[in-house]
């Protein structure tokens, strides 16, 4: 099993993480990255009340140890979840534009089903688990992002249950 997490501040080459995958073992027979993108707009609200704000550029904080034993932990339980042969997981922080990548969930394995629901697992605990502040930037001011409703409901599909 090979495992790779990493914070930090420059971007990464999602075909080189892809290929780094890929040839991890002869055995893998499937490979799921998801690449997250700075989206150039903020809903303020969810449900029918929603409204889109655009932003100037997204800020991202950590505390630095605290958040890379959560990431192992969340990786962790995704192994023992599914049949994984490797997994990486690239965030992010420090001041980013809109369009810019933000995240990299990339998860190898024999077969496709236990690739694709581990990377959905991945992202949706990386969403409401994982230490990192988030704040935009609009129209010169600094805004503060709270966590989503529907970000906590996909996280809990997962809880509970072991079964693949």
């Amino acid at each position: 099993m090979t495992d790779r997490i990493r914070i930090q501040e420059q971007d990464f080459d999602l075909a080189e993480e892809y290929q780094l995958l890929r040839q991890t073992d002869s055995a893998v027979g499937a490979v799921v990255t998801f690449s997250g993108l700075v989206r150039d707009f903020e809903v303020s609200a969810e449900g029918a009340g929603s409204v889109m704000n655009s932003i100037d550029s997204l800020s991202l904080q950590h505390y630095p140890g605290m958040t890379e034993s959560l990431l192992e932990k969340i990786v962790e339980q995704a192994n023992q979840r599914w049949n994984l042969i490797a997994t990486t997981v690239i965030h992010r922080v420090g001041d980013l534009a809109p369009k810019d990548q933000i995240v990299l969930v990339g998860v190898a394995s024999q077969h496709r089903a236990d690739a694709f629901e581990a990377a959905q697992f991945l992202m949706d605990y990386l969403k409401t688990q994982a230490t990192f502040w988030k704040s935009v930037k609009r129209n010169g001011e600094q805004q503060w992002i709270e966590s989503k409703a529907s970000d906590q409901q996909a996280a809990a599909r997962w809880d509970g249950s072991d079964d693949k």
